[in-house]
């Protein structure tokens, strides 16, 4: 019976261990080993790209970083119950002082009703008056990142470099937000946390088109991660399979690479399948599924 215990154990461990294994051995990275200063832009269209923000939130906290995540589509308890399935634990995570979470959508209530005055409702000041500009979101996530790089007290934990998390920043547009506003946030997100700092941003952005030529109807995101793209260092590109829906491939993921000026050399474009699990995803070469094989 022990030995059972073990080996069921043992499998989950695997599974839970599976999705940073196959996804970091293709970004050639690891908790232990992460290139700093980089701008990655995670994006999806006819698909859903919520799989690489729990991959990245998880990974950055295992590899020691002090993360500000901005949360502008789900809550703190879906987060958490999600990155507990991958063995972290937010909520352990804020108490050490190594996680720092707006929750957009409560901070978002309290900006209209306001009860005590606290700097997650100054983030999200911008709601009263979308069109002049985020800059006091970008004041919270200035000063969130700058502590964290601060050291502290000598009995104060040491972190790694700060991160830069977002889920959804096309959100923001539905709220009244500028185009230009939010490349002009990001632009500054990445000028301090990457270029000052050293440290990363990852943000999503959504496209509900069918197709990138397609935008006649959806201006505003298309516009968006264009300058977003153009703002980055590696892209993640999710989306459905041109084939259409398949039980047993959920999407595929084009991951691009930027010429690094310093060694002049580009990394071709990639493109995997994948296949979204309970506590990971698989990813495969296109045309190696099981469903097709």
């Amino acid at each position: 019976m022990p030995s059972t215990r073990f080996s069921l154990f043992l499998t989950a461990e695997l599974v839970r261990l599976a999705m940073f294994t196959e996804l970091n051995s293709i970004l050639n990275t690891s908790p232990e080993s992460f290139t700093p200063g980089e701008f990655i832009l995670l994006s999806d269209r006819q698909s859903d790209a919520s799989f690489l923000i729990h991959h990245f939130l998880s990974f950055y906290l295992k590899a020691r970083c002090k993360v500000c995540f901005v949360a502008l589509v789900q809550s703190f308890s879906h987060y958490h119950a999600v990155s507990q399935r991958l063995g972290v634990s937010l909520t352990q995570a804020k108490e050490k002082g190594q996680l720092i979470f707006l929750e957009g959508l409560k901070e978002s209530l309290s900006v209209f009703l306001p009860q005590e005055e606290n700097p997650e409702h100054q983030a999200m000041s911008f709601l009263r008056d979308p069109a002049a500009g985020l800059r006091s979101l970008y004041e919270f996530v200035q000063s969130s990142v700058v502590e964290s790089s601060g050291g502290g007290g000598a009995s104060a934990e040491q972190w790694g470099p700060p991160v830069l998390l977002m889920d959804d920043v096309s959100v923001l547009l539905s709220l009244g937000v500028r185009v230009g506003a939010v490349l002009d946030f990001s632009h500054y997100c990445r000028t301090t946390v990457c270029s000052q700092l050293q440290g990363n941003v990852v943000m999503l952005v959504r496209c509900d088109g069918e197709a990138e030529e397609d935008y006649a109807d959806d201006e505003g995101s298309e516009q968006l991660m264009r300058g977003l793209t153009h703002q980055s260092c590696l892209t993640l590109h999710v989306q459905g399979l041109p084939t259409g829906y398949c039980r047993d491939i959920h999407g595929q993921v084009e991951f691009c690479w930027k010429k690094r000026q310093s060694d002049g050399q580009h990394a071709p474009k990639k493109v995997f399948q994948f296949k979204v699990h309970d506590k990971g995803v698989s990813f495969f070469a296109r045309g190696t599924s099981r469903a097709v094989l």
